[in-house]
C-alpha cells in the first residue's frame, strides 16, 4: 500500500470513530519510572503505553489531555524519552518492516524497529545501512529524532539517509513529510527530540553490503587532521573511520580506517553479523582494569588494544555495523556508570580543542576510557544541526560515581567543556546529561528559535515534551 493510501486510511478510520482505546489507567500507586541505559535521572510517569501501529499513536495522542514524551531504546541520557507526569510512548513494539525495494536501494519500517532487525532483512539482499551508529541496539526513530551519526566517512548524519518520515501530531493527525513534501516539519523532526510530533515510520536509503578491510595507523596529534584529509577523505574505498585518544595525555591519535576490498579478499571473520546474545564477560573486565586498578590506563595503552588492533581483519560491512552495545556494558552500575559526552569542532580548531579538553579532564581527574574522533560534513537537513559546517566530532567516554555529589562535580566540567566548544566555534551532542546552562543551551543552537515558532504553530498547547526542552525549550 503506498504511503498516501495508509495514511488515508489512518485519517479515515479515526474520522470514523472506529480508533478507540479502553480509559487509561490513574497514576499506579508505585511509582512508574522510565530509565536510561545510564541508571541516571530516571523520569517519574503517570502512564505508559507500547502502541503497535501508527493507528494507535493517532489514538492514544487524541485521548491524553497531558503531555506526551517518545522513547525507543533509551540510550539517551538525561531525560530526553519522557516528561514528569506526562504519558510516556514506548515505540519499541512498532519494530515491522514495512517494505524494501532493494533494486532501489530504499526501506521503510516502523521506527521502533532496531537496526540490528533491519539488519536482519537486509543482509541477505546483499544491502546493508548507509548511516547509523557504530552499535545496532537503537531504534531507527530514536536515531532520527536525534540524528546520530557513525564511523562512515563523508556521510555525516543519518538526516541525509533519510528520505520521508511519517508523523502523528498534537491533535492525532497521521502526516507524510519529506523534503518537498512539508518540508519544516521533516527539518524539525530530524533531530528534534520529539518536539513536534511521533515519528512512526522511517523511509531510508540503504546500501551494498561489501567486503571491508582494516588499517591502523598512529599519528602525531598535531598532524592528524591532514592526515584525514589526505589518506581517508580523498580516499574512494574509506568506508569507515575513527581515531581513538588514550588517557592521560590524548595526544597520540591511533587510526582505524575500514577500507573496501575487492570480493576475492579472503574474510578472517565469517560470519555476516554479530551473533546476537554473545557473553562479553572478558569485555567487561578489561573495562573495570583499566578504571579501577593502579596501572589500568598504561594496561589499555601497552597492552589491551595493540591486542584488539593488531591483527589483521577482513569483515563484511554489516559485521562491523552490527556491533553490540553489550560490549561496553559494565557487569553493575550500581556504584558507577558509564557515560558518553561528544563535541562537534570546526575542522581549523581540532587540535587547538583537543588538547584545551586534557587539560580539563586532567584537571578534573576524569576516569577516561578514551576519546573518539570521528569527521562529519556539514549537515543541510536538520533544523538544529550540530554540524554547521564540516566538524570533528570527540566522543569521551568515561566512567563517574552514581551519587549526588558526584553528579555534581561532572555538571562544573561539562560546562567547562561546553564552553570550550563554543569558544572554538562548535556545539556540543544533546543526547546526553543535562549540565549545559539555558545560556550555553541558546549559544550553541541558536536555530531553537525558529523551532520554538514551529512549535506554537502545530502544538500550541505543549503536548510533546521530555525533560530536554521542559529545561531548554
Amino acid at each position: 500500500m503506498s504511503s498516501s493510501r495508509r495514511t488515508l486510511l489512518v485519517k479515515s478510520l479515526a474520522t470514523a470513530g472506529l480508533l478507540t482505546l479502553p480509559p487509561m489507567r490513574a497514576l499506579a500507586a508505585q511509582p512508574l519510572l522510565v530509565t536510561n541505559v545510564t541508571g541516571l535521572y530516571s523520569v517519574q510517569v503517570a502512564h505508559l503505553e507500547t502502541p503497535r501501529s501508527t493507528v494507535e499513536v493517532s489514538t492514544l495522542i487524541r485521548h491524553w489531555s497531558g503531555q506526551v514524551g517518545i522513547g525507543g531504546g533509551r540510550y539517551s541520557m538525561g531525560g530526553q524519552v519522557a516528561v514528569h507526569a506526562g504519558l510516556h510512548l514506548d515505540m519499541r513494539r512498532m519494530n515491522r518492516l514495512v517494505w524494501v525495494r532493494a533494486a532501489d536501494h530504499q526501506v521503510r519500517v516502523q521506527a521502533g524497529m532496531r537496526w540490528r532487525d533491519l539488519q536482519d532483512v537486509l543482509d541477505p539482499l546483499g544491502l546493508a545501512v548507509k548511516t547509523m551508529q557504530s552499535f545496532s541496539n537503537f531504534t531507527v526513530g530514536g536515531s532520527v529524532s536525534v540524528n546520530c551519526h557513525g564511523r562512515y566517512v563523508g556521510h555525516g548524519s543519518i538526516g541525509h539517509t533519510v528520505r520521508a518520515l511519517q508523523l502523528v501530531m498534537a491533535d492525532g493527525e497521521v502526516v507524510e513529510t519529506s523534503d518537498s513534501v512539508r518540508p519544516e516539519l521533516f527539518r524539525a523532526a530530524i533531530g528534534g527530540y520529539g518536539a513536534i510530533a511521533v515519528i512512526t515510520e522511517v523511509e531510508l536509503e540503504v546500501t551494498d553490503n561489501i567486503r571491508i578491510e582494516r588499517v591502523v595507523e598512529a599519528v602525531p596529534l598535531a598532524r592528524y587532521v591532514a592526515h584525514f584529509k589526505e589518506k581517508v577523505l580523498a580516499d574512494k574505498h574509506a568506508i569507515m573511520h575513527n581515531a581513538d585518544l588514550l588517557p592521560p595525555t590524548f595526544d597520540n591519535p591511533v587510526c582505524v580506517t575500514w577500507r573496501q576490498v575487492p570480493e576475492t579478499t579472503p574474510l578472517t571473520e565469517t560470519d555476516r553479523l554479530v551473533p546476537r546474545d554473545q557473553s562479553y564477560g572478558l569485555e567487561q573486565n578489561v573495562i573495570w582494569s583499566v578504571t579501577e586498578l593502579p596501572g589500568g590506563q598504561t594496561l589499555r595503552k601497552d597492552i589491551v588494544q595493540p591486542m584488539l588492533l593488531g591483527k589483521p581483519a577482513v569483515k563484511w560491512l554489516n559485521h562491523e555495523a552490527s556491533l553490540d552495545v553489550a560490549s561496553l556494558e559494565p557487569r553493575t552500575r550500581a556504584m558507577s556508570t558509564y557515560v558518553l559526552q561528544e563535541y562537534f569542532i570546526p575542522e581549523r580548531q581540532a587540535v587547538s580543542f583537543v588538547r584545551e579538553m586534557a587539560k580539563v579532564l586532567r584537571r578534573h581527574e576524569v576516569v577516561a576510557l578514551n576519546i573518539s574522533i570521528r569527521h562529519a560534513p556539514a549537515d543541510t537537513t536538520s533544523l538544529l544541526p550540530w554540524a554547521r559546517e564540516d566538524v570533528f566530532s570527540f566522543v569521551l567516554y568515561y566512567k563517574q560515581r552514581t551519587w549526588t555529589a558526584a553528579q555534581q562535580e561532572v555538571g562544573r566540567w561539562t560546562r567547562e567543556l561546553i564552553e570550550l566548544s563554543l569558544q572554538h566555534g562548535g556545539r556540543y551532542y544533546l543526547p546526553y546529561q543535562l549540565h549545559a546552562t539555558r545560556q550555553q543551551f541558546e549559544s550553541a543552537y541558536p536555530e531553537v528559535a525558529e523551532l520554538r515558532q514551529l512549535k506554537k504553530q502545530v502544538d500550541p498547547d505543549g503536548k510533546f515534551s521530555n525533560e530536554l526542552w521542559r529545561k531548554y525549550l
